[in-house]
């Protein structure tokens, strides 16, 4: 996932969402069926062309049914679908971070489609993001969008420093030092204290885990001898490379780079949009900047590209949907070529393998390619969720960047994620 603010879905929530499950199947209700499909996609990811094309080719193919598109925000999302998807008011088809998805396919909330798996895309379907919207055996959320973690920068000043692009993680850092020493007050490496994604990677190159099964029970990592010392290693970015706000949110990290406070992020990859967005857009960009902005993959510690977090979302049908044919064909489309191409044209990685080529042929889709092929997912636990909507790993980067101890932090976050996920 991206950026998203949690809020925790505890046991008595993930009962009522278990009352959902009694939601017909796409094969009980008449093709008849006239109604409008309320679709919740969350942020501005998915493009206008894109949401377009679902409300015209879903009218065509359902004469007197319509889509009605309804937006919402990460922030408090959570929150917002145990809430609805639980009510006598629920949207028929809804878009949950990939991180989200274990927390409602394990509690009921989403209709069960593994009757229906090939005609939404089969194996040619992001396996991860199949394995996340998937539980005990059934298939509930294909996947709807991913995007791993480029780093951008500006190339002036990486030429300027005399640097290159970095050919591991080592270099990264400390290209992002020197960025910074050159350049006082700006961010060789933009790093607020909140962001957790983008620590995840130096967590795995250097062989730590975030949390692992072990006897049936899941084992917080982030205090292992491997895990602290990619730890340590994010400290050092945070405190010599970043002059971000030591508990900072990564929200619009274009505007750094647009103002030029900004010399290198590590970002999802629709980000280059952003920072190319029209200045007279609602979220301005910066798009003289495109001839200086560079991209590439995160580098791992002994070269080639890094594991990075797969950022994206699944996306699933209510259980409590009143129209679940109608709500079947919405999510068809959603998953057809014709719509998942858009995703690809504006460098989100779309839900079907065969597209990728869509992504064009620049060094965006070439990172994207390269990030894509070593991201990873975080620990598929139903109650993942709650882990992150308890903010231990927000806090535990925010103290990680305002000098705290890394060994004792780490344990400390380890005792509460372990109770959390074995709660």
């Amino acid at each position: 996932m991206r950026k998203l603010a949690f809020v925790a879905i505890g046991a008595a929530a993930a009962l009522a969402l278990a009352g959902c499950a009694s939601g017909g199947n796409a094969a009980s209700t008449s093709g008849a069926d006239k109604a409008n499909i309320r679709v919740w996609f969350v942020g501005t990811d998915t493009p206008k062309d894109a949401r377009e094309y679902l409300e015209k080719t879903f009218a065509k193919e359902n004469p007197g049914s319509k889509i009605v598109i309804e937006e919402q925000s990460w922030t408090g999302l959570v929150d917002k679908l145990t809430t609805s998807l639980s009510g006598s008011d629920s949207p028929d088809v809804v878009e949950v971070g990939n991180t989200q998805a274990a927390a409602f396919t394990s509690a009921g909330a989403f209709m069960d489609l593994t009757s229906h798996k090939k005609e939404l895309g089969g194996d040619d379907l992001l396996p991860g993001f199949v394995e996340a919207g998937s539980y005990d055996g059934k298939f509930y959320a294909p996947p709807l969008y991913s995007g791993a973690r480029l780093v951008f920068y500006k190339k002036d000043a990486l030429a300027a420093a005399g640097l290159s692009v970095p050919k591991t993680l080592d270099d990264y850092v400390s290209n992002g030092e020197a960025l910074a020493t050159a350049n006082p007050g700006k961010s060789g490496i933009w790093w607020p204290g909140q962001d957790w994604y983008n620590a995840l990677p130096f967590i795995w190159e250097n062989g730590g885990e975030i949390a692992v099964q072990k006897g049936g029970k899941w084992v917080s990592e982030l205090g292992s001898a491997d895990s602290v010392k990619g730890l340590k290693e994010v400290q050092e970015v945070m405190t010599k490379a970043s002059a971000a706000p030591k508990d900072g949110q990564e929200t619009n990290p274009q505007v750094g780079f647009c103002d030029g406070t900004t010399l290198q992020l590590s970002a999802p990859s629709w980000v280059k949009w952003s920072i190319l967005a029209a200045a007279d857009a609602d979220t301005p960009g910066c798009p003289d900047q495109e001839a200086n902005l560079g991209v590439y993959a995160l580098p791992g510690k002994n070269g080639g590209a890094a594991k990075v977090f797969a950022g994206g979302s699944n996306i699933g049908i209510s259980a409590k949907t009143k129209h679940p044919e109608l709500s079947l064909s919405a999510l068809k489309i959603i998953e057809s070529k014709g719509f998942q191409t858009i995703y690809g044209k504006n460098g989100l990685v779309p839900s079907l393998k065969s597209l990728a080529p869509t992504l064009g042929t620049d060094d965006v889709a070439k990172a994207i390619a390269a990030a894509a092929a070593n991201a990873k997912l975080t620990p598929a636990s139903p109650k993942w969720a709650d882990v992150e909507a308890s903010g231990v790993l927000t806090d535990l980067f925010v103290k990680i960047a305002q000098g705290g101890d890394v060994e004792s932090l780490a344990k400390d976050a380890d005792k509460k994620i372990d109770d959390t996920l074995n709660g």
